[in-house]
């Protein structure tokens, strides 16, 4: 048999932490040097995105500004004159809070909206994101939001099945964003 002899290198502990934070250093330059360049185009892609799902919701706006004084408020304009607002909502759902979206005209009616946050059950609080629900809300003003169970009743909004907490938290999320732009307009 052969003698091998193996030898251990020791590596003291100061040259371990050596180690380590020129690793850690170069982590740390390579990370900021991909933010550096990445940043930018992600705050221009969520502006992208943002135009876009205000388009998709006053389709015949030509122009979106912010409302001065308010946060995530938009106006949206057609030919230089305010058509509908774009106002945030939120109330609490079954998974957490849901937050949407809602064009509003100038008259109080709701345009469409969307949701943009929620945590609702899969294949029965989602169905609230679904066009035949959202679909009972177009055209309404803020004081028919009120949710129902009686399929006969087609003035307020219909509950979904299994799912009637988060149709009360859309309604209320919807119906706070129609209440603050007919205060902000100064409609009844």
């Amino acid at each position: 048999m052969s003698d091998m002899h193996h030898e251990e290198k020791k590596y003291s502990i100061f040259q371990i932490a050596m180690n380590l934070t020129i690793a850690c250093l170069i982590s740390g330059v390579i990370i900021s040097g991909v933010y550096y360049f990445t940043h930018p185009l992600a705050v221009k892609n969520a502006e992208m995105l943002l135009k876009q799902s205000m388009r998709e919701l006053v389709a015949d706006a030509d122009d979106f500004k912010p409302v001065e004084g308010h946060e995530n408020w938009y106006a949206a304009e057609k030919g230089g004159e305010t058509v509908a607002y774009l106002v945030p909502g939120e109330a609490k759902g079954y998974g957490g809070a849901v937050k949407v979206m809602v064009a509003v005209s100038n008259d109080g009616d709701i345009i469409d909206f969307s949701v943009t946050k929620a945590n609702e059950t899969p294949g029965l609080g989602t169905k609230a994101f679904e066009d035949d629900f959202r679909s009972q809300y177009w055209g309404k003003s803020s004081d028919t939001l009120i949710v129902t169970k009686d399929p006969k009743n087609t003035e307020n909004i219909q509950a979904i099945t299994g799912a009637t907490i988060t149709s009360r938290a859309v309604t209320e999320a919807v119906k706070e964003a129609v209440d603050a732009v007919l205060e902000f307009t100064g409609g009844e």
